[in-house]
């Protein structure tokens, strides 16, 4: 069985994600055909190889070239729907899309049907979004297990003003994931982040056994001491071995 397990020693975000599945080996010039399939037009995806602390990752770009508008989750579920992405595809985004937008409307006491994604709806996120699930299906992954989220600590500027870190969309999509502080003043988990790994992950915690095949890291995009990666690991699940309990007791 493959599985990924991603190690998110300094956060996850969206175009984190997408690098660290490019830098495992996914071919881009594919990615870039598959995502082709959206009826989306108005951007460039640019990848290219960075240094973070000495170690290389990738790093990917979005780049807006026409004007973007706000989208509600309608509007992206139509998008994704006149896609001819592939089936399971296609359900997988708009399960993430659905995450986010039910994140946003309880925040803001609202229907889901009435929120309209700002940031989330921006093209960059769509591209991350849809990316990532291509990413994951063109790896062959069976199963992502994944690290304990660091949450870091302050404010962050966006439509709605400022607002606390972490995000409160980004609080809704992590209820029932462990995480645990750090001391930096930074946004470490972003929503878009945390909606692509609360619904593709199984499992949070330790790495499970595998025998690993491939290492790849993702590039982030806040300055920072650490190295601003996300690091994951593709391998293959070791089975463990356990001796059936035959009820019997062992002589003294």
């Amino acid at each position: 069985m493959t599985v990924a397990y991603f190690d998110c020693f300094s956060g996850i975000a969206g175009d984190m994600i997408l690098g660290a599945l490019l830098d495992l080996g996914i071919n881009e010039t594919i990615l870039k055909k598959e995502l082709h399939k959206l009826p989306l037009t108005g951007y460039d995806l640019i990848v290219q190889k960075v240094k973070s602390n000495h170690i290389t990752a990738t790093d990917v770009t979005i780049t807006v070239t026409e004007d973007q508008h706000h989208r509600s989750l309608s509007e992206i579920n139509d998008i994704l729907k006149r896609s001819s992405l592939q089936p399971q595809v296609k359900k997988l985004c708009q399960d993430i899309f659905h995450r986010l937008g039910k994140a946003e409307a309880m925040i803001h006491d609202v229907d889901i049907e009435e929120v309209h994604f700002h940031e989330v709806g921006a093209v960059d996120s769509i591209i991350d979004i849809v990316g990532s699930v291509i990413g994951v299906t063109m790896l062959g992954i069976d199963t992502i297990y994944c690290s304990p989220l660091p949450l870091g600590h302050g404010f962050v500027s966006c439509e709605h003003g400022l607002l606390p870190l972490p995000a409160p969309a980004t609080v809704e999509l992590l209820k029932g994931i462990p995480v645990y502080t750090v001391d930096r003043n930074q946004e470490t988990v972003t929503p878009t982040g945390a909606a692509i790994i609360s619904a593709l992950t199984s499992t949070f915690g330790e790495m499970p056994p595998i025998k690993i095949t491939r290492i790849g890291y993702g590039n982030g995009k806040i300055p920072s001491n650490y190295p601003s990666l996300l690091r994951v690991f593709l391998g293959e699940l070791i089975p463990t071995s356990r001796k059936k309990n035959t009820g019997k007791k062992r002589k003294k």
